[in-house]
C-alpha cells in the first residue's frame, strides 16, 4: 500500500513563497513519476507540475517560471517550491503517484494567497 502525506500549506500574502512537501511510503517511490495537482471545490483537479523518475519536469503554463518541482529519492519526498504567489494560486494541493493502473493521492494541503 502506497501512502502519500502532503505538508507545507498555509496562508501567504501575494508575492510570497511556500514550499510544499509530499512524503511517500515504500521503497518504490524512486521508480515512478510524481505530480502535484490542485483543485478548487466544485472544479476539476488540474495539473500543476510533474517530475519523472529521472528528474525531467513539466509545468502548467500558469505556474511556469514561478513554481519548481523537485524530488529527493533518499527521503522518498517530492517538493513544490512556489514563488511569486498570486491569489489565483489559492487551492487545495495534492500530490500523486501512478503505479500501473492505480493512481494514489495524498489528503491535500490548503494554500491560501491573500492580503
Amino acid at each position: 500500500q502506497v501512502r502519500l502525506v502532503e505538508s507545507g500549506g498555509g496562508l501567504v500574502q501575494p508575492g510570497g513563497s511556500l514550499r510544499l512537501s509530499c512524503a511517500a511510503s515504500g521503497s518504490i517511490f524512486r521508480l515512478y513519476a510524481m505530480g502535484w495537482y490542485r483543485q478548487t471545490p466544485g472544479k476539476q483537479r488540474e495539473l500543476v507540475a510533474t517530475i519523472s523518475n529521472g528528474g525531467s519536469t513539466n509545468y502548467a503554463d500558469s505556474v511556469k517560471g514561478r513554481f519548481t518541482i523537485s524530488r529527493d529519492n533518499a527521503k522518498n519526498t517530492v517538493y513544490l517550491q512556489m514563488n511569486s504567489l498570486k491569489p489565483e494560486d489559492t487551492d487545495v494541493y495534492y500530490c500523486n503517484i501512478v503505479i500501473g493502473a492505480t493512481t494514489y493521492w495524498g489528503q491535500g494541503t490548503q494554500v491560501t494567497v491573500s492580503s
